[in-house]
């Protein structure tokens, strides 16, 4: 095998690795069983699912359903295929190693990345076909049967998103199959992977289901992206010195708290020097991700604006004229001007925080600038319709939302700043350390840069927006 790794050069190497992993994949009746059942009996079953869904809706008149069904079966019989992709990849070194059949292989002159790169493409080829002929085969059976044939852009995205959700779970899988010891463990946590691929599954159903098949190339691009940053992450952190090293997955909690420590206080002597590291350390990397969120934060008060044009409330709702009284009563009602008002703000925005943080530490940051997002699309939406409805919305909207937001909207593009930043440590280099400490360093930044600033500025926000706002509110809708 040395031999023919030296003649083949890089990408030789890596087709070698492939083929010898593609080789005992079609060997194995465990592999091969149930991509032939997904292949064969599960389109048949969409077909005959198909039939019964049309002659129902036709008979009670709504054909537009049973439109919309044939392409999410269309969809769900290339996903079903590419499920086994996930079951392969995660054998690829976790179980290699459980069979002690991955010494032989680590000790050839194969580079790291045509070893990583070779079993990637082995986890893909026998799914991705699979689900591909799954999907002719169902194209057919519907041409046969009902007489419908899929437009060819329709059929393209198909098949790219079925390719890119393929690209997505292989990636990840042989990453966690990198970086565990067993089978067992890699399994449990492909729970990561699945689950977020599955809802993704059923965002794109309700996106076909409304029609709005534009969307999907969206999509497609966000799968590739995120199959880059996979790749990328699983290239560098792989080493076949670690492989071959590490015998057991063990959970210090003891070295985890040191390790958060020694990284949250950064050698500071004190609140003082602590803050002045804070901005020096911290704060000053983070720019380029501030500059990023911003400019997502701005985009998604333009996407809220722009969907006001599209789907506009009802002009009576911005109504005005209600009497003082009854905007104080609200007011009073929802604890504003009150010190119980301001603990019940600041703990949802505190509550969003977290959980943006959440979302975007096992995303690389998506989710949680998605989520930090929503409530400047609902603005741009809200001054959309107020601009629609004749009002001032430059001078409601300043009146309503610019006191306590001059606060709360650096505070989100901090907070989404450290978000990225954790979410990304696992793509970028790690120094010499391992991966489980490099994504701790980047939890203490996150931590450093929220408490630090992030709670101040929204516990300040939450007092402007509740004994500030209402009074400025009240002064320039009612002069008093």
């Amino acid at each position: 095998m040395t031999a023919e790794v030296s003649r083949r050069g890089a990408t030789g190497g890596a087709w070698l690795v492939a083929r010898r992993e593609i080789q005992d994949q079609s060997r194995d009746w465990r592999i091969l069983a149930p991509i032939l059942l997904l292949t064969l009996f599960f389109p048949l079953l969409m077909n005959f699912t198909a039939r019964l869904a049309i002659d129902f809706v036709n008979r009670y008149g709504a054909p537009l359903i049973g439109d919309r069904l044939i392409p999410f079966l269309l969809m769900v019989v290339g996903f079903f295929p590419i499920s086994i992709s996930l079951v392969i990849a995660l054998e690829t070194f976790a179980g290699e190693r459980e069979r002690l059949s991955i010494e032989p292989l680590l000790v050839t002159p194969l580079t790291n990345l045509q070893l990583y790169t070779g079993k990637m493409i082995a986890s893909l080829v026998a799914p991705v076909l699979a689900a591909y002929l799954g999907i002719f085969v169902y194209t057919a059976g519907l041409v046969l049967r009902i007489g419908w044939r899929p437009p060819p852009v329709l059929m393209g995205q198909v098949l790219l998103l079925t390719t890119a959700q393929a690209l997505v779970m292989v990636s990840g899988a042989v990453v966690i199959s990198s970086l565990t010891t067993s089978v067992r463990a890699a399994n449990l946590l492909a729970s990561f992977i699945i689950i977020p691929v599955a809802q993704l599954v059923i965002l794109e159903s309700l996106i076909m289901f409304w029609g709005r098949y534009e969307v999907l190339w969206l999509i497609v691009v966000g799968l590739l992206v995120t199959a880059v940053l996979l790749l990328r992450m699983g290239i560098h952190l792989f080493s076949r010195e670690e492989l071959l090293g590490r015998e057991l997955d063990i959970l210090s909690l003891r070295w985890i708290g040191k390790t958060l420590r020694k990284h949250f206080v950064a050698g500071a002597r004190g609140w003082a020097d602590w803050y002045g590291g804070l901005f020096r350390r911290s704060l000053a990397p983070s720019w380029p991700a501030v500059l990023l969120v911003g400019v997502i934060l701005l985009a998604g008060f333009a996407v809220g604006v722009r969907l006001s044009a599209s789907w506009p409330l009802p002009g009576e709702l911005f109504n005005l004229a209600a009497s003082e009284e009854v905007v104080r009563a609200n007011l009073d009602a929802l604890g504003f001007l009150r010190p119980e008002g301001w603990a019940w703000v600041f703990s949802n925005n505190v509550r969003a925080i977290l959980l943006a943080s959440v979302l975007g530490a096992f995303t690389f940051g998506v989710l949680g600038l998605v989520l930090l997002s929503v409530p400047l699309v609902i603005l741009g939406y809200l001054a959309g319709n107020l601009a629609a409805a004749g009002a001032s919305a430059a001078t409601l909207m300043a009146a309503l939302v610019l006191p306590h937001a001059l606060f709360e909207i650096p505070a989100a593009i901090l907070a989404g700043a450290a978000i990225v930043r954790w979410g990304m440590v696992v793509v970028s280099p790690a120094g010499g350390r391992s991966l489980g400490e490099h994504w701790l360093k980047g939890m203490a930044e996150w931590a450093r840069l929220t408490i630090g600033l992030v709670l101040p500025l929204l516990a300040l926000a939450a007092l402007i927006e509740v004994f500030v706002t209402p009074v400025v509110a009240l002064q320039v809708l009612f002069g008093g």
